[in-house]
């Protein structure tokens, strides 16, 4: 498969990544800069680290000194969980 120069590849949707994988914060929150790219969180970036601060959503994973990710698994449970039950993140 090729592609041309300027084409961007698009990431495979949430919903077909194994539970192994990692997703960056791009891949899970609305960005209006991207209204094609489906969200799987229901709020902003903002809030996402606002929950991870409180310990209501799950910690990222340091990939390296300036790239930090989630664990497939542990958002699906984040969001597979009853409102207001989140725990051991």
């Amino acid at each position: 498969m090729s592609r041309t120069l300027g084409q961007k590849i698009k990431p495979p949707a949430f919903d077909t990544l194994p539970g192994s994988a990692f997703v960056r914060e791009s891949q899970l929150v609305y960005d209006p800069k991207r209204p094609g790219f489906p969200a799987p969180l229901p709020f902003s970036a903002a809030t996402l680290w606002r929950k991870v601060g409180a310990g209501t959503f799950p910690k990222p994973v340091k990939l390296s000194s300036r790239v930090s990710a989630w664990r497939v698994a542990e958002v699906r449970a984040f969001l597979e969980a009853p409102m207001g039950v989140h725990h051991g993140f």
